[in-house]
């Protein structure tokens, strides 16, 4: 059998084309469109599945440098993490504070579960706890970064394990979503607000479109400026983390330590207005990160290795499927007031727990579509999801991975 060592030049080559092949397929199958496959994932798994079948049939095994992998993610969190004002908590007001407390609980439950259920399924609970909180909170960007601290510890198999999980969790996210929004308000008799009318129709869709960012001209001053925040943050992010594992033997992770210096310097700039931030810069060197960092993951993951553990992974997802629908509907929903605004909520909480934000924003798109558009959902669960979870999904991974080490 052939072996064919690819180079960090010809692997960074293949990730960019497999980036594009995921982006054409994704706007020709429209499946891939409605559960908010991201294009990394769908080019990236096509290629560890060729992969597989290479080595099944003895053709070739394919290895390849993912060494830049590491930077990517760091530059993507620390993205993130300049795009926290915690000047908009204030605008969401009291039902922003509950929702974003519910979902801290319900991703430390995740996590629970995960190391429960490992040891049903006898497997280490490190390789479980890649199927809580980490996989389905987090998505396939959070799954690879912190599947290689796990592995550092000397689990194998975890970044495969917590990416698969991630991808089924976006499946999942996507089917059960709006049909459970739409059980609590047809059940509940709430007030529903058909549209009847094309001008309203039109209306809605430009109100709830999730659409391509689109970004300013760019310079290369701009450009470099927003590289250079961006490089200091890691810099210092990587310094703290270390220091804190050689001072107090804590595991953190380096992204941790990035996205908490980046989280740091954007709100005392909001004080003091010394840095000039370029966020139509920062987006677009944030899709560029998360995309390679994805399709890198994907791309190296060895189906082969894995194989054993699909039994567990899909039990303990399908469990996760399970836990935060019954959360939702017997705590969520009942805790921000049982009317069509927390119905809303419920179909986001079910999208970004289970699979990402963009899922949640799907899903309340459709439910509004039919329902009546929920101004007050699509300004409280987008800021938690993407940014504000945050503050509990990180020190909750952190404190698991540390007592299970």
């Amino acid at each position: 059998m052939a072996l064919i060592n690819l180079n960090i030049t010809s692997t960074l080559i293949l990730a960019i084309s497999l980036f594009f092949l995921g982006t054409f397929i994704k706007n020709k199958v429209k499946i891939f469109d409605k559960f908010c496959i991201p294009s990394p994932v769908i080019g990236g798994l096509l290629f560890c599945i060729l992969s597989l079948i290479l080595r099944l049939f003895n053709i070739c095994t394919i290895t390849m440098d993912t060494s830049l992998m590491n930077y990517f993610i760091c530059f993507f969190f620390t993205t993130i993490g300049l795009g926290i004002s915690l000047s908009l908590v204030k605008k969401g007001g009291k039902e922003l504070i509950i929702y974003w407390l519910l979902c801290g609980v319900l991703s430390f439950g995740q996590n629970i579960l995960a190391i429960v259920l490992s040891k049903v399924t006898n497997i280490d609970p490190l390789l479980g706890l890649m199927c809580g909180t980490i996989s389905m909170v987090g998505g396939h960007g959070s799954a690879a970064a912190f599947g290689q601290t796990i592995e550092n510890l000397g689990v194998a198999n975890a970044t495969s394990v917590g990416i698969a999980a991630a991808t089924f969790g976006l499946i999942f996210a996507g089917l059960l979503g709006g049909p459970v929004a739409k059980y609590l308000i047809e059940k509940n008799n709430l007030q529903l607000k058909p549209k009847t009318s094309k001008s309203l129709k039109k209306t809605y869709v430009k109100n709830l479109s999730i659409t391509s960012s689109t970004y300013a001209k760019l310079s290369v001053t701009s450009f470099l400026e927003q590289v250079l925040i961006i490089l200091i943050c890691i810099n210092l992010g990587e310094f703290i983390a270390t220091v804190v594992f050689k001072t107090t033997n804590i595991i953190i992770p380096t992204i941790t330590g990035c996205m908490l210096i980046s989280v740091l310097i954007r709100n005392i700039n909001d004080k003091t207005s010394l840095l000039k931030f370029d966020f139509s810069v920062l987006d677009l060197l944030s899709e560029i990160s998360l995309g390679m960092f994805l399709t890198m993951a994907l791309m190296s993951i060895d189906l082969f290795k894995l194989s054993s553990l699909f039994g567990p992974i899909i039990i303990i997802v399908i469990s996760q499927a399970i836990f935060i629908v019954l959360f939702s509907v017997f705590i969520v929903f009942k805790a921000l007031g049982k009317n069509l605004d927390s119905a809303v909520m419920v179909s986001g909480i079910i999208g970004h727990c289970l699979g990402a934000t963009p899922n949640a924003l799907a899903n309340m798109k459709s439910v509004s579509y039919i329902y009546g558009y929920s101004e007050k959902a699509f300004l409280i669960v987008p800021l938690v999801a993407a940014f504000l979870l945050d503050v509990f999904t990180m020190p909750s991974i952190i404190f698991f991975i540390n007592i299970l080490s």
